[in-house]
């Protein structure tokens, strides 16, 4: 009779006990076939989470980066009000007296406009709050001034002057550059969730890892079993690779928008605007040039210094939008009739200048900057539209393919455990 030596420790030999049982019941067909179904359920079952993860987690991102988009946009046709309602209460300030009343409703309409827009822009981003509450308080104070400037100018009073220098420096010293340093971050939380799209693909390399599996399972099986197929696991692996290919379009087809958008609408977006706020700051600084009456030089550096960035922008936007507009022209035509004025300012013939700067008819240097700031913001509109409509598009498509994955892995994963547990009986 043979005696078994007894255990040692640290033998390289299996003891008695779990690892030994766990050996046996894997060292024949039956046991290789339940880990293979294991396997394979496991691999279903990743396939299914990493497929939802990756497509609604993208679609979230995308949702985030859209209302990034809205709020960059809100934010910078703010600013576009209020250096709107200046370039109105300075142009009106040419006139003396009572100013027309088409440019008072123009400066009253961009004011409140602006001061509507900023609660909303609070309550989305509570983080901003304090900075927007800079913004509403020194818009106050510049209606104020503007309205001391008008009260002065109506009685010839040259102290009117200061009061609208007051106010222009109250906007652009404290208003606008809040603004620009909160549309500046909202840029950087965009890219931050864009890159973040990018990264919603790696856990596609989960899915492809389960087909993986599956396929060699099926291999293994067809060898072990002596049979070219198991029709439940065919039509198990024909249901995964339906989910694993359509959230791989959903969540590749989305990064592909998301940066196509980022590069195309919304780039043209934001330069149009950019580009629009410039040109009627420009317009502002034409206005104060002829109130200073042959001390403005320094606003009329500023105006070429804005129009040449105007202009840039234009071109940016279009490169962005893929198509060339008729904006640029009309900004230089607008260039166009501000050339006359600073040419009869500068012989000087200052009211005709004037008169030039405040014509409203067909033709006018006035008409000429409106038509090209309609068209702006024309710009903005339908590239801001064609931007919010795709990026909401890929995002469905994402949160659809998610789902379907989920329900492909799931229904994949039941399907390889009962083709298997029927491979296993016929050894039981």
């Amino acid at each position: 009779m043979t005696v078994a030596a007894p255990h040692r420790p640290g033998s390289s030999t299996l003891p008695h006990g779990l690892a030994r049982r766990a050996a046996n019941a894997v060292s024949g067909t039956p046991g290789r076939l339940g880990l293979a179904q294991i396997a394979c359920v496991l691999a279903c079952v990743a396939l299914g989470i990493a497929g939802f993860l990756a497509g609604t987690g993208q679609s979230a991102d995308l949702d985030i980066a859209h209302a990034d988009a809205v709020d960059l946009v809100a934010t910078q046709e703010l600013r576009n009000h209020l250096v709107s309602a200046d370039a109105a209460a300075t142009n009106a300030f040419l006139v003396g007296g009572l100013e027309p009343t088409a440019m008072r409703e123009r400066y009253s309409e961009n004011l409140a406009t602006a001061a509507r827009a900023v609660p909303p822009l609070a309550a989305r981003a509570p983080e901003r709050s304090d900075e927007l509450a800079v913004v509403s308080d020194a818009l106050q104070r510049y209606a104020g001034l503007v309205e001391s400037a008008r009260a002065n100018n109506r009685q010839g009073l040259p102290v009117g002057t200061g009061y609208l220098d007051l106010a222009s420096a109250t906007l652009r010293d404290e208003a606008l550059p809040v603004l620009d340093d909160v549309a500046h971050r909202i840029t950087a939380r965009m890219d931050g969730h864009l890159a973040a799209v990018s990264m919603r693909q790696s856990p596609l390399l989960v899915v492809v890892g389960s087909l993986v599996v599956l396929g060699v399972v099926q291999w293994w099986l067809a060898r072990r079993t002596h049979r070219m197929i198991s029709p439940w696991m065919v039509v198990a692996t024909a249901i995964a690779l339906v989910g694993a290919v359509a959230v791989a379009i959903g969540v590749v087809g989305g990064n592909v928008v998301a940066h196509k958008v980022a590069d195309g609408p919304y780039a043209a977006t934001v330069a149009s605007s950019a580009a629009l706020a410039e040109a009627t700051d420009a317009k502002s600084q034409e206005s104060l040039t002829l109130i200073k009456r042959g001390s403005g030089g320094e606003h009329e550096a500023r105006f070429q210094d804005s129009t040449t960035r105007a202009a840039a922008l234009l071109a940016a936007s279009d490169d962005a939008a893929g198509t060339e507009r008729p904006t640029g022209d009309l900004l230089r035509t607008w260039l166009e009739g501000h050339a006359e004025i600073r040419a009869l300012d500068d012989s000087g013939r200052w009211g005709e200048a004037v008169s030039a700067a405040i014509a409203t008819g067909d033709g006018s240097p006035l008409a000429a900057f409106e038509e090209f700031a309609a068209r702006a913001a024309t710009d903005v509109t339908v590239t801001g539209e064609r931007a919010a409509t795709q990026l909401t598009r890929a995002s469905a498509v994402s949160f659809a393919t998610g789902w379907i994955a989920l329900v492909a892995g799931l229904l994949a994963a039941g399907m390889t455990a009962t083709g298997i547990w029927a491979r296993q009986k016929e050894y039981l």
